[in-house]
């Protein structure tokens, strides 16, 4: 059954998710409406357009309607191929995930940054700072598909990036932070998030912990936690992955700040 010119869909246990179609160039063009059960989990690649209108790609982790969403960002160099373990396993913790491609990034667990292919051949800034509107517009887009709660994580570069947009951003309910530090040249990450009164986990390797904890010092909130690990650790998200020697006290921290 085919269906044109659709102006409202809405039937109980259905949602609409409207994927973004584009030109090589990046751009937007018509969009591709599908509806999805939104009672059934999935995985699934999307798209949909940063501030600037460069498509991200992600995938999307879908468990239930009616749950929190997080966030996904990954460190530099890599893609959304960070959280291709990670991610089924916050699902099975009961959260929503969307892994994004901002567009300073590279390759990783065999899974090419779509989006950096993208804004390198529109000519577009691929440093780390040039990635804070995608991680706004994915929030934006998980707001949509959930308007629910949305918790942001970010490793290395993007945890950085995110402490700041959780600073920011009113529709950040919580941040996660894996390795964080002052990686963003003139913008100083340590005088951005002094307000930010949000519940906040800053994360990261042993070695990393003054640094980690020299941020952490100037966030105001309430309900922050800093979890230096007892072994070694590593840096970013990839402590979490089954192969790094501490993932698992790692992951006893982040249950706990999840409330799991």
């Amino acid at each position: 059954m085919q269906f044109k010119n659709i102006s409202l869909v809405f039937l109980l246990s259905f949602s609409i998710f409207i994927f973004i179609a584009c030109t090589d160039d990046g751009n937007l063009t018509d969009p591709i409406i599908e509806v999805v059960d939104t009672d059934t989990a999935f995985t699934k690649t999307i798209e949909f357009a940063s501030e600037d209108d460069l498509i991200i790609t992600a995938d999307h982790y879908h468990v239930k309607n009616n749950l929190p969403v997080i966030v996904l960002c990954h460190q530099a160099n890599w893609s959304r191929g960070e959280y291709a373990e990670i991610a089924p396993k916050l699902n099975a913790l009961g959260f929503n995930c969307i892994a994004i491609d901002q567009r300073s990034g590279g390759t990783i667990n065999g899974v090419d940054n779509e989006t950096t292919k993208r804004a390198s051949n529109a000519g577009k800034g691929t440093a780390f700072n040039d990635a804070k509107q995608d991680i706004n517009a994915a929030i934006a887009k998980a707001k949509e598909l959930y308007d629910t709660t949305v918790i942001l994580w970010g490793s290395s570069y993007s945890s950085a990036l995110a402490l700041i947009v959780a600073t920011e951003n009113e529709n950040v309910e919580q941040v996660l932070s894996f390795s964080p530090g002052e990686y963003l040249g003139t913008v100083k990450v340590g005088e951005s998030i002094t307000s930010l009164d949000k519940p906040a986990f800053l994360t990261s390797s042993k070695s990393e912990g003054n640094q980690t904890k020299e941020l952490f010092d100037v966030i105001p909130s309430d309900t922050k936690i800093q979890f230096v690990p007892n072994g070694n650790g590593e840096h970013g998200s990839r402590a979490l992955w089954e192969d790094k020697a501490d993932n698992a006290e790692y992951w006893v921290a982040v249950k706990a700040f999840l409330g799991k």
